[in-house]
């Protein structure tokens, strides 16, 4: 009977372990589809480099790239925010750059956008000019 227990303990614990490493691999995924890519023609090596970096980070948690993206989201889609914004000025970018990461609320609504302090200034930058880059 013990060894029965023992058996089922220890397939239990290995079942366990390699369904989260599947779910971590799901996950990533999902967050690759979230962003979709550009055709390879049409994209620069700075835009791959931004779209990149979104990717990898939570932003598409909350945003996705245009309204008729996968699902609802809780922050506007990157196409909003191009549309709204003077193209890619510096003080433009500057201002955004800061606003991802301190945070902030009030400009797109009232569910505030978490601050982002452990991304690096130039990542973002180059985020931003990216999303700024959708504007049609």
């Amino acid at each position: 009977m013990k060894k029965t227990l023992i058996i089922l303990l220890c397939s239990s614990v290995a079942f366990a372990c390699n369904n989260s490493g599947e779910s971590a691999s799901s996950e990533k995924k999902d967050t690759a589809s979230a962003v979709p890519s550009s055709p390879a023609s049409t994209v620069s090596p700075a835009s791959e480099k931004g779209l990149e970096l979104i990717g990898s980070s939570d932003c598409t948690t909350c945003h996705r790239l245009d309204k008729a993206g996968s699902g609802a989201s809780i922050g506007p889609a990157y196409s909003d925010v191009a549309a709204k914004y003077a193209p890619a000025a510096d003080s433009t970018v500057d201002r955004l750059v800061q606003k991802i990461i301190k945070g902030g609320q009030g400009v797109w609504g009232t569910t505030p956008m978490t601050p982002h302090p452990a991304l690096a200034p130039a990542d973002v930058k180059t985020m931003v000019t990216y999303i700024l880059s959708l504007k049609k």
